[in-house]
């Protein structure tokens, strides 16, 4: 019996048990699709190299046709770590226990509205019976903040067209399907000269925090400090600073579930969309 004790101990020693973190080093990612999934896996496709090479895990991007699959997906808990809307990322939150890894310190998420350069309009309040272009019912900035406020500021009647992606909007107010539309700063500059030169801001809605990327809390907290370590870490280089800013993002910081408690506060849930 002891002999047996002892060749156990032998074995165990040769060969150590390897705890979930160590076994588990293939994660999902899903981003919300504010752009076609080319161009989100031609922004993101570096970063995740970097990070599998400073971490040894392996990533594989499940992209998501429309920003509703994305939150179909993401309220099912599909990915082991998502970039998702700060609206999404309580909804997810709530439902599956994603927490916010980190995020842009430097700068804030805000709605905008847009017409044409040359459309006289100058109020929301002309825009009454109009037709208005959104990507998504619960696209956080372009979609839900710009709602909540017409809503609440301007109360007018209008037509909600979705179009799927923040592209669609700006390109269905300069052929003048629209008479305006709803998107997000980052996403009008990255736009070609040719759009955003033809392109007006008729109004802004206040700043939040913006996107964070977050974990499933199935993964196990060391991989998550390990990411978060490794972002920050990406964050401090030149090339790092550069392929960040494609997201983008200006000053990588961690990000905490406090950020976005304000958003709870403005009662979105009126126009966010259940699937």
């Amino acid at each position: 019996m002891l002999g047996r004790f002892i060749i156990l101990l032998f074995i165990f020693s040769i060969y150590p048990v390897t705890s979930y973190a160590e076994k588990q080093r293939n994660y999902t990612i899903g981003i919300v699709p504010q752009f076609e999934i080319r161009h989100i896996r031609k922004i993101w496709t570096p970063i995740f190299q970097l990070i599998e090479k400073k971490t040894g895990y392996k990533l594989t991007f499940k992209g998501s046709p429309t920003i509703q699959d994305f939150g179909k997906e993401l309220k099912a808990g599909k990915f082991d770590f998502a970039y998702m809307n700060p609206y999404q990322l309580l909804v997810a939150n709530k439902l599956q226990g994603y927490v916010p890894l980190i995020r842009d310190v430097d700068r804030k998420l805000q709605g905008i509205l847009v017409v044409k350069k040359d459309n006289p309009i100058q109020s929301i309040k002309e825009l009454e019976n109009k037709k208005i272009a959104f990507p998504s019912p619960n696209a956080l900035g372009a979609t839900l903040l710009i709602r909540a406020d017409i809503a609440k500021k301007f109360n007018i009647n209008y037509e909600a067209i979705y179009v799927k992606t923040h592209s669609s909007v700006y390109l269905n107010v300069l052929v003048k399907q629209t008479a305006a539309g709803g998107g997000v700063q980052k996403t009008l500059n990255q736009q070609k000269d040719n759009i955003k030169s033809a392109l007006r801001i008729l109004y802004r809605t206040p700043e939040y925090s913006p996107h964070p990327f977050s974990a499933h809390p199935r993964v196990p907290k060391t991989v998550r400090d390990n990411i978060i370590k490794t972002f920050l870490q990406i964050g401090e280089t030149l090339t790092g600073k550069e392929l960040l800013a494609k997201i983008p993002i200006k000053k990588i910081g961690k990000a905490n579930i406090n950020d976005y408690i304000e958003l709870r506060k403005l009662g979105l849930d009126k126009f966010y969309v259940q699937h």
